[in-house]
């Protein structure tokens, strides 16, 4: 179920949401609310990977299996 949430953008922010939702062919509305449920998806993953790192040894034992340091993005 959708829901409507209402939120207020200088106009600087407005016109570049505008530009890019021309870009990409679509209605500046449905553009902003993707790019609204994109960033809400990222932090949420972000904190469930923080809170997973934070549980007792998981951050020694996924060091342990893949490595301590990010690999490249070809490694992947």
């Amino acid at each position: 179920m959708a829901r409507e949430i209402r939120i207020e953008i200088d106009d600087e922010q407005y016109e570049q949401l505008e530009r890019e939702a021309h870009q990409r062919h679509e209605d500046p509305t449905v553009y902003a609310g993707r790019v609204l449920a994109r960033e809400l998806n990222k932090a949420r993953f972000l904190e469930g990977s923080a809170l997973f790192l934070s549980t007792p040894g998981v951050r020694e034992e996924f060091a342990s299996r893949f490595g301590p340091q990010p690999g490249t993005a070809s490694a992947a």
